[in-house]
């Protein structure tokens, strides 16, 4: 127990500086960051999908997965405009490749679902952390940085205090049967650790660098909300290992697993604090000091 929540708390202190770097860079260093971590995470997506006798079209899905964190960062710099039909008419390469390149034997619609659910389950969701960053209601390296670390906050929040109320208290499972190791306890710790977490950060990080915070019953209804679903994200990611047979989506973290393990909580809670933070945020403008 110690070694492994040893070697959580190190893998956080390693990868949020990186994270936080590339946030406070912004720009074509934040698109390089989310392109990375899609790539990776639709290989490994489309990797168990054939442990399940599925074979997307990787050499469509995998690029595609590359290019949608840049289309943003052009999008949001008045470069060109992607249109919706443009999605539509994506899919419809992904049908014309399935028809040349598959089967009827080979599963073509299992195949056609799994490479487009692969791209919008990674870039399409991790796309809107360069949306967060780049929010309206804030200006500036730190203040972009500040509101899109906060998420991730709320989802490391979520997995820690989950982990420690698990291991104290044990109890009741969860989902036995898509994640044997969590229990109730753990949920409620974890949803608990979060709201305290909220404050802290609306407080002493939100506050003095974006100038912007939550009312109280907000902090506490984006706290929960994150951390419900952020738990979300990991029992889903969990349930597509238990379909596949693995442990790991991939080794690409040693004894850590893959970017679907590290990041399936962020998958679900980046698109929902999109669509939160304008309702809950206030501006609280400092004034000089």
């Amino acid at each position: 127990m110690q070694r492994q929540f040893i070697m959580r708390v190190l893998t956080g202190l390693v990868g949020a500086p990186l994270v936080v770097m590339a946030a406070w860079l912004g720009g074509l260093w934040w698109a390089v960051l989310l392109a990375v971590l899609s790539g990776i995470g639709v290989w490994e997506f489309y990797r168990m999908a054939r442990v399940d006798g599925i074979n997307p079209i990787s050499w469509i899905g995998i690029p595609s997965a590359v290019i949608v964190p840049f289309l943003v960062h052009g999008m949001f710099n008045d470069w060109f405009y992607v249109p919706v039909s443009a999605a539509v008419v994506g899919m419809l390469v992904v049908f014309t490749a399935l028809l040349l390149t598959r089967s009827t034997g080979e599963k073509p619609l299992a195949s056609a679902g799994v490479t487009v659910l692969g791209v919008l389950y990674t870039a399409g969701t991790l796309s809107f952390a360069y949306a967060i960053r780049y929010h309206p209601y804030v200006i500036g390296a730190a203040a972009g940085s500040a509101l899109v670390v906060l998420p991730v906050w709320m989802a490391w929040s979520t997995d820690t205090g989950a982990y420690l109320f698990g291991r104290i208290f044990g109890g009741a499972k969860l989902m036995p049967s898509v994640s044997p190791g969590k229990t109730i306890a753990g949920s409620i710790g974890g949803l608990l650790i979060t709201i305290g977490m909220a404050f802290g950060y609306c407080e002493y990080v939100l506050k003095p660098l974006a100038e912007v915070t939550m009312t109280a019953s907000g902090t506490i209804v984006f706290a929960v909300l994150m951390s419900l679903v952020a738990q979300v994200g990991d029992l889903f990611e969990s349930l597509l290992k238990r379909e596949a047979g693995v442990k790991d989506s991939s080794g690409v973290f040693p004894g850590h697993g893959g970017v679907l393990d590290r990041l399936d909580s962020m998958f679900f809670v980046m698109p929902v604090a999109y669509l939160m933070l304008p309702w809950l945020l206030v501006s609280v403008p400092m004034g000089p000091q």
